[in-house]
């Protein structure tokens, strides 16, 4: 028992490595000034941080492998997409488009559609444009 107790601590001791960190004056005035209130060295602060950020980034990616995997198992469903290309082929067949064929004059600005103006109109219309 004593020397798994030992070899416990011996593991634990060695784990742990020393790292420099470079942080900006602010930053370190604020780790020292939560230090002093929460009564508790700055390297503990830091630790217990990136803990909590490597815990976070972890569930992100469990969760983006749990994405990848379900859309893995969609593509099974239909390999070479032939379903997916069936329905559109006949969903263009037989839906009506209300734009279809109908130019839309304007400009995309910033993202957002802006129609042309009067005499922005007028010139596209007088060149044929």
């Amino acid at each position: 028992m004593e020397g798994r107790y030992w070899s416990s601590i011996f593991r634990r001791r060695i784990a742990r490595i020393a790292l420099t960190v470079t942080i900006d004056d602010g930053e370190r005035a604020a780790l020292e000034n939560l230090s002093k209130v929460e009564g508790r060295p700055v390297n503990q602060l830091v630790s217990e941080a990136i803990k909590s950020y490597l815990s976070r980034r972890g569930q992100k990616e469990r969760s983006l492998e749990a994405n990848l995997a379900g859309l893995r198992e969609y593509r099974k469903q239909d390999p070479g997409f032939e379903r997916a290309l069936d329905a559109f082929v006949e969903a263009e067949a037989i839906l009506e488009d209300p734009l279809e064929g109908e130019p839309i004059i304007g400009d995309f600005i910033d993202g957002q559609f802006e129609p042309a103006g009067p005499v922005q109109s007028k010139i596209r219309e007088l060149l044929g444009a």
